[in-house]
Order: structure tokens, then sequence, then C-alpha cells
């Protein structure tokens, strides 16, 4: 019997593919980056795929630096 302690499989403990991730976070802010050739008038648009394009490098960014000083496993 476990007790209070969460049943958990060995799968469970091991860590996602971190590369494959940045990578898809890397080409998902150049597509975005890519949409801004459109033929949209507004400028509306345009800032918010800057925005998300920016959120997603810099979420790339930030975890390679956390990693990077072990503040992140």
């Amino acid at each position: 019997m476990a007790g209070s302690e969460p049943v958990t499989s060995p799968d469970q403990h091991k860590p996602g593919h971190r590369k494959s991730g940045r990578i898809g976070a890397v080409v998902s802010a150049l597509a975005l980056l890519a949409m801004l050739c459109g033929n949209h008038e507004g400028r509306v648009e345009d800032i918010w795929l800057i925005g998300l394009a920016v959120l997603l490098l810099a979420i790339v960014i930030g975890d390679a630096v956390l990693r990077r000083n072990g503040l992140r496993s």
C-alpha cells in the first residue's frame, strides 16, 4: 500500500522532448511572423502576431537560461 504517496509509473518521470519543443516554438514564431505578409489592412492583427511570436521566443529563451543556471531540471 502506498499510503499517502501517489502511485506513479516510471514513464511519468521521464523528461519530455525538450529540443523538439524548442524547435516547434521557434518554427511557430517564424510562421506567425510570416503571416505579416497578408492582405489585411488593420494593424491590430500585426500587433497580435508580433506579440505572440515575441512571447513564444521569450519563453524559449527564458527556459534555456533557467536550465543553464540550474534552476530548472
